[in-house]
């Protein structure tokens, strides 16, 4: 199913008979562009995504739809697109702009250490009294990610998970207190949820209010986005979100093993509804439609959130690998021929998605399914790997600029 977004209506359109050669040739090249990208989604779902949502939009708003596969594979249920998917950690951008914007205020500095503001709650966390906010944002602060240690990974996405429980914000960080540094705060990256449990502690501590009523004050409603939401702590209708899936993978059933919970729809792929993404919190906890991420990635781009001095800091690019470089908490990745997106990825229990905008163009994309590929080493498929093929970016580049 595809839907386009006309800049006027499609019927508008058609209605101006008198319309130029010019116009009907751009009609033709939107509509040519579209029906390829929806064949990229179809093509994902056949080589085995259970559902894909896709968007994107210019400084207009959203000029492109598209979604394929299934909510529900048992029921045969079709994905729509206005369904909410987890983002995993795209939800770290949205935390940054709290952040940055309290430092625009001139209520947080950017030197602090989680420690100077939150004391005795970080006992025990390593570097938590060195690295500063700023290393936080962009993972250079040596911090260990709860994400990683294999207690965590058992009992917050596998065999040990209790999926009845929604899990206290902090409850994750008891997981690597005592663990070693990895690195001296500064010297190289390394990816951390912790980083970003520690920045909602920060929030919550300066403002005094809790992080879900910040991001709505802040940034949902200033922008009018309507379907965005913490879940675990805010209420999240659940006739919107679909079935969620992971690739059990032999690589997830060591790292994690499958909790009994979560039956086997198809060989390698199981059903993980019965789980919630509390245990993330402003690691990874936020769940969104497609059209309303896109939109989020166009106001960041145009500086309807942050001022320009802030943006300057969020792009210093600190390098990752040959291609990738990290900022303070975006990701710049360079292709041949000097094409680059700015953006953020995610890959959660039951879901993976892409947000990110092309450099040099008025086009901002979201790609996000309900398939999660967290421990599972090589898989199918999931959304990064679609959203960030360069054919996927051309054609949302072509669809942007057609309108």
């Amino acid at each position: 199913m595809i839907i386009i977004k006309w800049l006027p209506s499609l019927a508008s359109l058609l209605a101006a008979y008198a319309c130029t050669t010019q116009n009907s040739k751009t009609i033709s090249g939107h509509q040519g562009a579209a029906s390829e990208l929806q064949a990229l989604l179809d093509q994902a779902v056949a080589e085995g995504i259970p559902g894909i949502s896709a968007a994107v939009a210019t400084r207009d708003g959203v000029v492109w739809t598209g979604v394929a596969g299934k909510a529900d594979l048992q029921t045969d249920t079709p994905l729509c697109p206005d369904m909410l998917f987890g983002i995993g950690s795209i939800t770290k951008t949205f935390i940054a702009v709290v952040i940055l914007q309290l430092v625009e205020e001139g209520r947080l500095d950017l030197t602090a250490t989680a420690e100077s503001l939150l004391e005795e709650a970080v006992e025990g966390i390593p570097n938590a009294d060195v690295a500063t906010i700023a290393q936080l944002l962009n993972h250079t602060g040596g911090i260990p990610s709860w994400e990683d240690d294999p207690d965590w990974i058992r009992d917050g996405r596998g065999e040990q998970l209790d999926v009845s429980r929604v899990w206290d914000k902090t409850a994750a960080l008891t997981y690597i207190k005592g663990h070693v540094p990895l690195a001296n705060p500064g010297e190289k990256f390394s990816y951390a949820n912790t980083n970003f449990t520690l920045l909602g502690m920060i929030i919550e501590k300066v403002t005094g209010k809790d992080v879900v009523d910040e991001i709505h004050r802040r940034i949902l409603r200033p922008i009018g986005l309507n379907n965005i939401y913490l879940e675990g702590f805010e209420p999240v209708p659940e006739g919107q979100m679909p079935h969620r899936y992971h690739w059990a993978t032999p690589a997830f059933r060591q790292n994690a093993g499958v909790n009994a919970a979560f039956p086997e729809v198809r060989p390698g792929l199981i059903d993980v509804s019965r789980s919630n993404l509390s245990v993330e919190w402003t690691a990874g906890g936020m769940v969104a439609s497609v059209r309303d991420l896109v939109l989020f990635a166009v106001a960041l781009r145009d500086r309807r959130l942050l001022s320009s001095q802030s943006m300057k800091f969020m792009t210093e690019w600190f390098p990752v690998e040959e291609g990738v470089q990290v900022g303070h908490n975006l990701y710049l990745v360079e292709y041949p021929d000097s094409l680059a997106i700015i953006g953020h990825n995610g890959d959660v229990l039951g879901f993976t998605g892409s947000m990110y905008w092309i450099e040099g163009a008025d086009a901002a994309v979201a790609v996000l399914c309900n398939v999660g590929a967290m421990h599972s080493g090589s898989v199918q498929g999931k959304a990064p790997s679609v959203a960030q093929s360069r054919e996927f970016i051309e054609l949302a580049r072509r669809v942007a600029a057609s309108i």
